[in-house]
């Protein structure tokens, strides 16, 4: 196992819910509940950010989610740590897993780690970070990591690639 340590992030949708609240001010009365796109998401980061700091255990450490991984011992010891976080890419506010790894990854490890992390984002971690609304200037919103609808998660080059090919298929840009 290398001694170096490299960070992975591994993207994925987010789906945020507004609430108005009148005792906020500036709401009239006809204001529903509104789904939010990514991109007007981008707009909250900073109280999505600090809600998450919130959230952390003190006996998760620096470790993060990894703490309550213990489906394959080698790949523990290979996974430092797991942070969630969000992230502004290409206009849009994504959900990110934030990974420190000991050397590089297999495809089967990559998948293990994903399919925990979906876990986590649907019936852990982001099952109770989805139940607590952050407040926002008119309201509340609520943060979900996981959509049944519309959830993926795609570690960052393979977001990334996709995102640079257009609808021809052809590259735009490139490296």
């Amino acid at each position: 196992m290398s001694n170096i340590k490299q960070t992975l992030k591994f993207f994925s949708p987010l789906s945020i819910t507004a609430y108005p609240s009148h005792e906020y001010g500036g709401c009239g009365a006809d204001d529903m509940l509104e789904e939010l796109s990514q991109a007007e998401a981008v707009y909250y980061m900073d109280e999505i950010l600090e809600a998450i700091e919130k959230e952390k255990l003190p006996d998760e450490g620096q470790r993060g989610l990894m703490v309550y991984f213990d489906r394959d011992k080698a790949l523990a010891e290979k996974v430092y740590s797991a942070h969630p976080t969000v992230e502004e890419y290409n206009g849009e506010l994504w959900g990110v897993m934030v990974v420190e790894v000991y050397g590089e990854l297999t495809e089967s490890e990559m998948s293990i780690l994903a399919d925990y992390f979906t876990g986590q984002y649907s019936d852990g971690w982001g099952e109770g970070f989805e139940q607590r609304g952050i407040k926002i200037h008119c309201g509340e919103i609520y943060v979900s990591f996981w959509d049944s609808k519309n959830f993926f998660i795609k570690p960052e080059q393979e977001l990334k690639q996709g995102a640079e090919q257009n609808f021809n298929g052809q590259m735009i840009g490139g490296m």
